[in-house]
């Protein structure tokens, strides 16, 4: 078994409703770029942490008919968390209920991963923005900040609390952005000792460049949104 990460398919049911060729002509036909690269690589076994920015839909029903379905046809175990575009995601209870359990939703929770040699917890949620990003108004993001803040605490606490100690964690937004940055999620990080932290959210050559990928202080970094990595699932574990 193995354990894949990606993030930002913004789907947007067939034919597209909103293109996402508007930001390149590398995402021409992404949709079944993703698809048929999905089903090379994943097997029925092995789980995919997918990091938000699913459908474009507004409405779980849209979502479901449109995009949702068709993901959960696709190999592998879905664990998904809420990207900043994720506007139909709505209760736990109702997104199971419409995706036939399809999927393992992140939200103050967690995803056990019990193997042969290998016990370890998927954690997650959506993270925000943080104070070094441009736009950043303390006003309105800093009482969103704190939200995440206590929901990746509260999933993590919730595999701890089971007696797991390895964790991935996934995010949509970055946990910081600059190398020497010491935020909020860079903090929660060091303070579980993850050793895996995946996300999404940033978009493009000029984007990824920006962005810190690679170890720090024991925790291996890596950016999954779907157009950085050729639209191929990435294999994480």
């Amino acid at each position: 078994m193995h354990i894949y990460a990606i993030g930002d398919l913004h789907f947007s049911g067939v034919p597209e409703a909103k293109p996402m060729t508007v930001f390149g002509e590398h995402w021409d036909n992404h949709r079944q770029h993703i698809i048929e690269n999905w089903k090379k690589a994943v097997a029925p076994e092995d789980i995919v942490v997918l990091c938000g920015d699913i459908s474009w839909a507004m409405k779980l029903s849209d979502a479901v008919k449109d995009d949702l379905r068709y993901v959960a046809e696709l190999p592998g175990k879905k664990v998904v968390l809420r990207g900043n575009h994720d506007y139909w995601w709505t209760g736990l209870t109702k997104m199971k209920q419409a995706t036939g359990d399809a999927f393992f939703f992140l939200q103050n929770n967690f995803y056990p991963v019990n193997m042969k040699d290998a016990r370890l917890a998927i954690c997650g949620s959506r993270g925000w923005l943080t104070p070094v990003c441009d736009g950043y108004n303390p006003e309105t993001d800093d009482s969103i900040l704190r939200h995440e803040e206590l929901r990746i605490k509260a999933s993590l606490d919730a595999a701890k609390n089971e007696g797991y100690e390895d964790f991935i964690l996934a995010l949509h937004y970055p946990p910081f952005y600059l190398a020497e940055e010491n935020s909020v999620f860079k903090q929660i990080i060091d303070e579980y000792e993850v050793k895996t932290c995946v996300f999404g959210h940033i978009h493009g050559v000029e984007g990824a460049a920006a962005v810190f990928e690679g170890e720090r202080d024991g925790c291996s970094y890596k950016l999954v949104s779907c157009d950085t990595q050729g639209f191929t699932p990435v294999r994480i574990r």
